[in-house]
């Protein structure tokens, strides 16, 4: 059952659940913060309406620079923009920020600890059409291991438009990262996000769960839709909402682990260096657990719907069940 404290989406589970993109969600959200503090600036490489930048920049023309082609330049303005006070959001593709831009971003945002904000959308294989080339399925492995970014995948739109208006607030290089393609809205506007805490967005109804399914970004929704199934086979399941990728949750993480002994990670990225990478490194040092992990497996994306990539790459629900099971036998 859905987790009543969360105030989550009742309709989560219908056929016509509402959906809409996580870059929409930012870029209502960077609107909000905008409006909220002055010293906000929005800098994007020629991608204003893709990363739904376009929102601030039709509000405050004199906030918002539009740079070009030229991601690299796009976090060294950004970082001199914030070493005299301002907070700069910088938008492009995921494959281009921080893909491109990597080096940029370590030296002149993160090793001077400037609390420059990177969005990076059309992250994952939600990118369909535009295949392999445009496909950023490194990004959490890039952002996560540098010294003093924090990282945030949300899970639906709602969440990503909170996600914004909270880093805005805070002093730390921070990535968001966001799907292209509209997603189920899982949660709603009473329900809670702080940076750095996970949430158990479903739950059995009573007793012990026997698997903890951690999932990130909106492939939170088909590990929801797979609980739920199971459920009905009488397995309890437990999911974790892990939003914030860096700093990570250890304590729900082990609090789940000890519970369920068994954990199945979820996430449109590659399984090396990912979400569950995370996870495994947690539990590894803190509490070693057995883990199956949903994600895509050392291969490069190709063009096709996002439904049939899901599938090939087994990161769909029919991959998430089969993890579940093997697990649990």
């Amino acid at each position: 059952m859905l987790n009543q404290k969360l105030k989550l989406n009742t309709k989560i589970f219908n056929s016509d659940v509402e959906k809409k993109s996580t870059r929409l969600g930012f870029g209502e959200g960077l609107l909000i913060a905008g409006t909220q503090n002055e010293n906000i600036v929005g800098l994007c490489a020629d991608l204003v309406e893709s990363t739904k930048m376009n929102l601030f920049a039709d509000k405050f023309p004199d906030r918002f620079i539009e740079l070009g082609i030229a991601e690299q330049n796009l976090a060294s303005v950004a970082s001199g923009m914030a070493s005299m006070g301002k907070i700069p959001f910088i938008a492009s593709y995921a494959i281009y920020s921080p893909g491109r831009n990597w080096e940029q971003i370590r030296t002149t945002i993160c090793f001077n600890g400037e609390p420059v904000k990177i969005i990076g959308t059309h992250a994952g294989l939600s990118v369909g059409p535009d295949g392999g080339s445009h496909q950023c399925l490194e990004d959490i492995a890039l952002t996560r291991v540098l010294p003093n970014m924090v990282v945030i995948s949300p899970c639906d739109a709602i969440e990503a438009k909170k996600a914004t208006i909270v880093m805005s607030k805070t002093k730390s290089p921070t990535y968001l990262r966001c799907a292209r393609n509209d997603t189920p809205i899982i949660t709603t506007e009473e329900t809670p996000f702080e940076i750095g805490k996970a949430q158990i967005v479903f739950q059995p109804e009573n007793g012990l769960a026997q698997l903890g399914i951690i999932a990130t970004g909106p492939s939170v929704y088909n590990a929801l839709i797979v609980a739920k199934n199971l459920e009905s086979e009488g397995i309890k399941v437990k999911v974790m909402n892990l939003s914030t990728i860096k700093p990570l949750d250890s304590d729900a993480i082990m609090a789940l682990a000890k519970e369920t002994k068994k954990i199945v990670t979820v996430e449109d990225h590659q399984i090396a260096g990912g979400m569950g990478g995370a996870v495994a490194e947690c539990l590894a040092q803190n509490y070693p657990t057995r883990i199956e992990f949903v994600g895509v497996k050392d291969k490069f994306g190709q063009s096709g719907i996002p439904e049939e990539l899901a599938k090939y790459y087994e990161i769909d629900q029919e991959a998430i069940l089969r993890a579940v099971r093997k697990i649990l036998k």
